[in-house]
């Protein structure tokens, strides 16, 4: 590894590092969206029929509708603080590669809500019919889909990082760009609900992962550059 990758690298470990230290003084924006998904997951079978059957046919648009606003919900937080004090400023002169150091925030976005929103999702897939055997299929699609929903989700973060309305301006852009992962997402987990293969949905949704990983961070970096502008 070349020094100009060492120090990229070592910059990106320590930018992953100050963001999780903060999260630890500041829990409530991280525990709002897993508060959320647990809370509507618990509530939705006393809303509907509680027959075992009726749940598991709604499970997989209950878990993954869920996961989607649970992921809006922290996105609003992903570079605001940072803009206020003037950290966005100081990355972008650096001389470090701003688009890496946005990386690193956005997988510590991902560390903070999507990994907690798959660890529970298992238990919220339980509590809405679904059988043990189907929760390796429903963990993998969850995991997969929430890393593409917050790399996609940081392009919508830095293109309303100036906005006044910036949560429901958010919501509006970033939702027509993740309804591949919706879709293909609660395919999977209607698949293993059943019992049947869901390779290819599974499949389908690392290709859109392998694709948020190439291209959102280079969108993602140059948003937040328009919005400092």
């Amino acid at each position: 590894m070349s020094a100009s990758r060492a120090s990229t690298a070592s910059a990106a470990l320590a930018v992953l590092r100050r963001d999780l230290l903060l999260a630890v003084r500041r829990p409530g924006e991280w525990l709002q969206p897993l508060a959320f998904f647990v809370l509507v997951t618990v509530l939705f079978p006393l809303a509907v029929d509680p027959e075992p059957s009726r749940l598991r046919q709604l499970a997989p648009a209950a878990l993954w509708v869920t996961l989607l606003l649970s992921s809006l919900l922290a996105l609003e937080f992903l570079f605001r603080e940072d803009r206020r004090d003037g950290t966005l400023e100081q990355y972008l002169v650096s001389g470090q590669s701003f688009t890496a150091l946005l990386v690193a925030k956005t997988a510590t976005h991902w560390l903070l809500t999507g990994l907690p929103l798959v660890l529970v999702g298992p238990l919220a897939a339980l509590s809405l019919g679904a059988p043990p055997q189907a929760l390796p299929g429903v963990c993998v699609a969850l995991l997969l889909g929430s890393v593409s929903l917050s790399l996609i989700g940081a392009i919508g973060a830095g293109l309303t990082l100036g906005a006044r309305s910036g949560g429901a301006l958010l919501s509006l852009l970033v939702l027509p760009l993740v309804m591949p992962v919706l879709v293909f997402g609660a395919r999977a987990t209607q698949l293993a609900i059943a019992g049947d293969e869901a390779a290819s949905a599974l499949y389908l949704l690392a290709a859109i992962g392998a694709l948020s990983l190439t291209l959102a961070p280079l969108a993602a970096a140059a948003a937040v550059r328009i919005s400092l502008e």
